[in-house]
């Protein structure tokens, strides 16, 4: 991986841990689409895979005492049962398929709320999200905007909603990076498809940390000013333009 390119997930590091920080979802959905701008699906999956297991677990740990560890709990259930179906399934998308998943993915922002008659507080809704979400976000390496509906209709305060989806993302985001890690040690270990595995040096992980860490922290400064209706808002309207980017990159030519 050339320096370049390690500069570029450096730089997208901090900038999305910052808007993630803010939005819960919204750099997950850039950063992916960074990474699968310029390294293979595999290496992409488990780099984005890292960076947000960082970012998220960070997230988590700045708004602790907003986690809801009830649902935690019930979600990892969904988690469980996601992994036993993924297990059983061979097919990997493509660069041109995880663009126009991400695409996708984004739109559901636009799913009118009164039609939404789904609460992760309610029974068996926490589990359903768990097992959606996870299968989701190993596939197209992200599922932000599936886990937001989930909770759009809950009484929960912007805080507690930031704070517990990043601490599912937290368990997310390591199954995400066990599901692809074997294809890509696979390319890892073959002298002959080392080089095209574009895998970056590991001090680029050591640098991840500290700076996920601050993007969070900025993240969180711009979250405590902000209002509720417009935390909904800015979520949905930067969502729709990254996914808008994708779409168009993976269904037009060239």
């Amino acid at each position: 991986m050339s320096s370049a390119i390690v500069g570029i997930i450096l730089a997208a590091t901090l900038v999305t841990s910052a808007v993630s920080g803010v939005f819960g979802m919204a750099g997950g959905l850039i950063l992916m689409g960074v990474l699968a701008s310029y390294v293979p699906v595999a290496t992409a999956m488990v780099l984005h895979g890292f960076i947000q297991l960082v970012s998220n677990f960070s997230r988590a740990a700045f708004l602790a005492k907003h986690i809801a560890w009830a649902l935690i709990g019930r979600y990892a259930l969904g988690i469980g049962v996601a992994l036993l179906v993924l297990l059983m399934i061979t097919w990997r998308p493509t660069q041109v398929m995880v663009f126009i998943m991400l695409g996708l993915t984004a739109m559901l922002v636009w799913i009118p709320k009164k039609l939404v008659d789904i609460n992760v507080e309610r029974p068996f809704q926490a589990e359903l999200c768990g097992f959606l979400v996870q299968t989701l976000n190993t596939l197209s390496g992200v599922a932000g905007p599936l886990l937001d509906l989930f909770f759009v209709k809950t009484e929960l305060t912007r805080q507690t909603v930031v704070a517990t989806k990043a601490a599912t993302q937290v368990m997310a985001h390591a199954v995400k990076i066990a599901f692809w890690g074997f294809p890509l040690f696979a390319m890892l270990s073959d002298p002959k498809q080392v080089d095209s595995a574009h895998f970056p040096p590991v001090w680029m992980f050591l640098a991840v940390i500290p700076l996920s860490l601050l993007g969070t922290w900025m993240g969180g400064k711009v979250l405590d000013r902000m209002t509720d209706a417009n935390f909904r808002t800015w979520t949905k309207w930067i969502v729709t333009a990254t996914g808008a980017v994708y779409l168009a990159r993976g269904l037009l030519p060239g």
